[in-house]
């Protein structure tokens, strides 16, 4: 079923039934960023929230559309409900009582059902997400402390686990990037040709790959560490965060006297 189909057969299969006070199109179905590969994210409101009744309301109008392969019920988090049909089709529906609606904005949202013109009261838009700096701080410290953990991998020849290190050090960077572009709409890390630029791809491409041998497990790491510790320092001087000195000092001296690793930036 192609995505306005199952959007329609949803929302056909609960305009009448007065226990939805509304549901709307959010995410890139509602800002004009969907594509053939998108998800369907909605956003429901009924008048207790997210009970057992709603719930299996949801999951028959979502059996409208195809075979339930995959649910999760309001497990990652207590109002969400994601869901993966035979064709693969997924479908995400965050559930909420009326007055949990005025944390959204209009320019977020599609209304698909209204009973109540929730929508009009609604701000046009939200603010700009202001940066965290206790954010950027905790996810510094953690790229050192992962970047530090390269003396136990080694010393165990736990190569799998040097690997396993080298994706957490790979994340970081990409969110850095990301934090760098301030991108609107980010939506899923599924989107990551539309967040960073050129430039910051050739970046994350020049890196090499993770290889659970010793040697290539060492200077994956400090590659890593040469791409991300310097922009992440521009990064904190410029949003006032004070940059965990001591311990990154700490970390190289660690990895100089049990591998002869010299702070490689």
């Amino acid at each position: 079923m192609q995505h306005q189909a199952v959007i329609d057969t949803i929302r056909d299969a609960l305009a009448e039934d007065p226990r939805v006070r509304a549901l709307f199109l959010s995410g890139s179905f509602s800002n004009g960023l969907a594509d053939a590969y998108s998800d369907i994210d909605f956003v429901l409101v009924a008048e207790d929230g997210a009970t057992d009744e709603i719930a299996e309301l949801w999951r028959d109008a979502i059996a409208r559309t195809g075979e339930i392969v995959l649910w999760w019920d309001r497990k990652p988090v207590p109002v969400l409900i994601n869901a993966i049909t035979a064709d693969w089709m997924r479908t995400d529906v965050v559930i909420l009582k009326p007055a949990q609606i005025a944390a959204h904005a209009r320019d977020a949202l599609e209304p698909l059902i209204d009973r109540d013109a929730l929508y009009e009261t609604l701000r046009a838009s939200a603010p700009a997400r202001p940066p965290d700096p206790a954010k950027l701080r905790r996810q510094i410290e953690d790229f050192i402390r992962i970047l530090g953990l390269l003396h136990l991998a080694a010393g165990r020849a736990e190569y799998i686990n040097g690997v396993l290190g080298v994706f957490h050090l790979r994340n970081h960077l990409v969110e850095l990037l990301i934090e760098e572009t301030q991108a609107p709409h980010r939506g899923g890390i599924l989107h990551l040709n539309r967040l960073l630029t050129a430039a910051q791809k050739d970046v994350l491409t020049a890196l090499p790959p993770p290889v659970p041998e010793r040697q290539a497990m060492i200077d994956a790491h400090l590659a890593y560490a040469r791409s991300y510790l310097p922009r992440a320092r521009q990064m904190a001087q410029k949003r006032g965060v004070e940059w965990p000195e001591r311990f990154e000092a700490a970390t190289w001296q660690r990895l100089d006297a049990s591998l002869g690793l010299a702070r490689p930036y």
